[in-house]
Order: structure tokens, then sequence, then C-alpha cells
């Protein structure tokens, strides 16, 4: 009997918030050359020597203040929506996984085909595609010998755009805001003048995004945080900006992180704390963020309409 399999994928999260597991997670995560390209002999004893000892105590602290009961939230929320899809989907083998750590990617899609399924759409949760995400994920992917169906992005989705934008504006409506920053995950801008698609899909994100607000252009910005290392890396920088904005009397912020589809981090530490108290410390009054998507229903519902859609028959 045929059964279609599905497998979506996030980044990943440390076994446990200690600082042994967190060095462990970020040694494999920096290591992945598609996201530090610099070569492994020069990189390797840099990671090894100066980055995981100064860097592995100091994000453990910052996973202590994120983790939960049930876990990593990430992993948390990427099991529920795995969850939900697989309700909307009785008939269909829903699996998750995680680019760096657990679950693996290749064990899963192998026990995914041991357990009958002779074709799974990969599915990144990835809006929009880059080399330091989705690319990996099709790699690993792609040498578990099963055969897939990819679905590279969703950015240009009608129906994401539309919860996206009505996740936006439902917050906007609750509060007073001066301003809504879109902001995305930087990535180095050697990849993009390399042929890297991101810039332009999350330009494109947010325009699109924008025509269905009920918010003034001019109150729209586009950033982008999280960026590592001395290189440049896509700008401008959430952390600059809002330093900027209360300087021209802007002090009410709505953040919207669309290259998140759950709380990590990137949302609950580093804009929630590290963003924050810039943003306080700087004079600035109400800052607040769109929720990801999380456990919205409407997501799950979209994912498993875009999986039928690329359903092999």
């Amino acid at each position: 009997m045929f059964v279609q399999g599905l497998l979506l994928v996030n980044l990943g999260s440390p076994d446990s918030p200690e600082t042994k597991d967190v060095k462990s997670y970020l040694k494999e995560f920096l290591s992945d050359q598609n996201v530090v390209e610099m070569p492994k002999a020069v990189w390797q004893p840099i990671l090894k020597g100066i980055v995981l000892p100064m860097r592995s105590w100091r994000s453990a602290t910052f996973y202590k203040h994120s983790w939960t009961k049930s876990g990593s939230p990430l992993i948390v929320y990427t099991q529920i929506i795995t969850n939900q899809v697989q309700a909307l989907l009785p008939d269909w083998n829903v699996k998750m996984a995680m680019t760096y750590k657990h679950p693996d990617i290749v064990e899963t899609l192998q026990q995914m085909k041991q357990d009958g399924c002779d074709n799974i759409i990969l599915l990144p949760l990835f809006p929009q595609y880059t080399q330091s995400t989705t690319k990996s994920i099709i790699e690993q992917a792609e040498s578990a010998n099963v055969d897939l169906t990819i679905i590279k992005d969703f950015y240009q989705e009608p129906v994401y755009q539309k919860i996206l934008a009505a996740k936006i504006q439902e917050s906007w409506d609750q509060g007073n805001y001066d301003e809504l920053l879109i902001s995305y995950h930087s990535i180095p801008t050697a990849m993009v003048k390399h042929g890297d698609p991101y810039l332009t899909e999350c330009a494109d994100t947010t325009n699109a995004v924008s025509k269905q607000l009920n918010i003034p252009d001019d109150k729209i910005k586009m950033v982008f945080q999280s960026k590592f290392g001395p290189m440049p890396w896509l700008k401008p920088y959430l952390k600059n900006t809002l330093m900027q904005e209360v300087q021209l009397g802007v002090r009410k912020i709505l953040i919207a992180t669309p290259s998140f589809v759950a709380d990590c981090l990137e949302t609950l530490e580093e804009d929630y704390v590290q963003n924050y108290q810039t943003f306080k410390a700087s004079g600035g009054d109400v800052f607040q963020l769109v929720p990801p998507m999380n456990d919205d229903k409407r997501f799950s519902q979209f994912l498993a309409d875009l999986a039928v859609r690329n359903e092999v028959q």
C-alpha cells in the first residue's frame, strides 16, 4: 500500500540548555559550510580554539532563559505543528526533523521509507530559501537515498501571505504603535552576491504582506537580525534601527519576524530580552512582537494543503 510521507524540517536545538550540549550543538551548526563558508583548514581552529570556548557558556545562559518544562520552544512548537498537520492528513505519515541534532533528517527519512513511504515530501519550515538553512536541509535529505519531492520555499504562496498579514494586523490593532519593523534573519552579503535569492524573497514577502495591511507604508520598515561574526551581513540591523528610531521620536514599535515560524532563541532571547533592553535603554516606550506561527491552526492547515498540492499521484 502506497503511503505518502511528509517531513517538516526546522533548524534544531541543543539536547539541553547545559553548556556541554550547547557546545555540541554549536559545533555541528557552525561546522556546516553552508553556514560558514570559510575553508575548514582556516575556520576549524578558530571555531574550536576561540568561538566554542567563548560562546558555548554564554549561549547556554540564553537557552536556560528560554527553555520550558517541555523543552526547547522551537522543538516543542515544531512538534505541535507536526501533530496538527498529521491530524489534518490522517492517511499520511507526517514526521519532523532538525537540520542539527535530533531528530536527524537522514535517520527519519530512512525510517519513513521502512514504514512504507514510497515518496516523501520534504518541506523546510523556512518561508524564504537561503543557502544557510534550506540548502543544508536538502543536501542532508538527498543523502538519505529516498524518493523526495522538495518544496524549497513558500513565501510566495498567497495563503501564507494572507495568514502572516492577518497575524500582523491582529497585533497592530491591539496596540497604538508608531511603526512596524519586519525583521528577517540576516545572512552574509557575500551569499547574496554569489546568487543566493534570500534578499529578493524577503523583499517580495514584505511587499506582498504590506499591501494587505491597514498600516501606512511609511510606518513599515524591513530590517535584519541575528548577525554572527565580523563579516558584513544584510542591513539595516534591527538593533541599530531600534536605537535610531527612538532618536527620531518613534517610541512604540511592533516587530514581525517572518523568518521564524516557531518561537526560538532569536525571538525569545535576542528580541524579547536583548533588543527589548536596547530599545528601552534608548528611551523607547512600547516594544512588542507579533507571535510566530507557533500553534496557529491556520498555518498548519496551509502546510497540509501545500503538501497535498505536491502529492505524488
